[in-house]
């Protein structure tokens, strides 16, 4: 009797829970999206950005091909990164002209306004559905960097001895942080579906 008391409360808590999963996608969109109207943060984005078939004609050079200090072929992005927490002018001067900046506000303001539309499905369900819809979407091309951007495995750069592990399936730190995309995904698609629960049985 007392474990069924329990359990019944435990379940009058789903309402809750589906608000924190709303809260918790809102503050991550909110502070990544916020992030892309700033330079260091504009500029790590490139690599995926560069590779990837969905985003690639926003910049004008990413298709571009030169020929790095050890006279290998490389794309012409690789020579323009700025470490975070150093600024080097010729290369915010590449960057300018690529279109970097420009197109980093642009997506942060969509993800900025995904979230807004997640949290706002605390109140309203069918901007809810949509929010968990779009959070999805954003998710699934975020998880195609790992088909196209090489920067998500580790290199082999060679050195003192081989490199033991580089390539597929060993993630670098790029590669890392958009495999965890798959939780965002799944955050969106269960939103999704109580949000359009919420819409058709109103009463649920």
């Amino acid at each position: 009797m007392q474990n069924s008391r329990l359990y019944n409360r435990l379940l009058r808590l789903d309402a809750y829970f589906f608000n924190f999963l709303r809260i918790s996608i809102f503050v991550v969109m909110a502070w990544i999206g916020g992030l892309k109207a700033f330079q260091y943060e504009a500029e790590g984005i490139v690599p995926f950005v560069a590779n990837s078939p969905f985003m690639s004609f926003f910049y004008k050079n990413a298709g571009n091909k030169v020929f790095n200090e050890d006279h290998k072929l490389v794309s012409e992005y690789t020579l323009y990164k700025n470490p975070e927490g150093k600024v080097i002018k010729k290369n915010i001067g590449w960057h300018t002209e690529n279109g970097t900046y420009i197109f980093s506000y642009g997506l942060g303001t969509m993800i900025l306004g995904i979230g807004i539309l997640v949290l706002l499905g605390i109140w309203f369900p069918k901007i809810g559905a949509l929010g968990g819809a779009l959070t999805f979407l954003m998710s699934l091309v975020t998880l195609s960097f790992l088909v196209t951007t090489p920067e998500v495995y580790v290199p082999n750069l060679g050195g003192d001895y081989p490199t033991p592990q580089y390539g597929f399936p060993y993630l670098s730190g790029a590669g890392r942080l958009v495999l965890k995309d798959i939780m965002m995904m799944a955050g969106g698609l269960v939103l999704f579906s109580t949000s359009l629960k919420k819409v058709l049985q109103p009463s649920v």
